[in-house]
């Protein structure tokens, strides 16, 4: 029937390469990794269909063969990098296991920038994601809780974790256009902050700064964050 959507279908049910031929050249390991390769390079937008082919060293249309839609490719992707997350024996402590986990999941998102654009639970049931997401729940089997509140754990872990990276990386990107010393920026802007506060229109503004004037510790601000939200699901007694 014209104009008939399309069906949706998962790319890990299809076999490694449809239609009738010789033995694939190469492997959607193969087709991932040249694709990351792209991304890592030149950002999300530096990855095409016609890229990716020339990347692996074959045709446009043969690429298709192996990956059907741009989205597939993306899932692959996400696929690929899931699977440099290390996945260790857990230690007994769920809290430690998860900061463990959170930690890692930053430092792989700062090694592939992109990643942040990507993060879909769509893409969360690769093999590799299932790899990880049966980790997480090894690693808080000491946590007396529902499987159904685990998951939740991991999800928001992951959710936070994703947006903190993302502004941590706009404000890089920032720095990095800027003409001036990201040093020269903040005086700048400290300096007018405090002319303001001084004012006496923000005499609440005006006491938290005066009980923290430092500046923002980003390591110290994201190991609270990881404290705050474990410490949502710790059993009450």
């Amino acid at each position: 029937m014209a104009g008939r959507a399309a069906e949706p279908e998962v790319i890990w049910a299809r076999p490694e390469r449809t239609g009738r031929g010789p033995k694939p050249a190469f492997t959607r390991a193969d087709i991932a990794a040249a694709a990351v390769r792209l991304a890592d390079a030149g950002g999300l937008d530096a990855v095409s269909m016609r890229h990716v082919a020339a990347e692996v060293g074959c045709g446009t249309m043969s690429l298709y063969n192996y990956v059907p839609r741009k989205e597939d490719l993306y899932e692959l992707m996400v696929d690929a990098v899931a699977g440099e997350h290390e996945l260790w024996e857990p230690c007994g402590d769920w809290r430690a296991d998860m900061a463990r986990v959170a930690q890692q999941t930053r430092s792989l998102m700062h090694r592939h920038p992109w990643l942040t654009r990507l993060m879909s639970p769509v893409y969360g049931f690769s093999p590799n994601a299932l790899r990880y997401l049966e980790h997480c729940l090894a690693c808080l089997d000491p946590l007396e809780a529902p499987y159904g509140m685990k998951m939740q754990l991991v999800g928001m872990l992951n959710g936070c974790v994703t947006s903190y990276v993302a502004t941590e990386l706009a404000a890089e990107e920032r720095t990095r256009s800027l003409p001036w010393s990201a040093e020269q920026e903040s005086a700048v802007r400290v300096a007018y902050f405090g002319s303001q506060v001084a004012s006496g229109a923000y005499p609440r503004l005006a006491s938290a700064f005066m009980e923290d004037p430092g500046p923002i510790d980003l390591e110290g601000a994201f190991a609270l964050m990881l404290g705050r939200i474990l410490d949502a699901f710790e059993p009450k007694n």
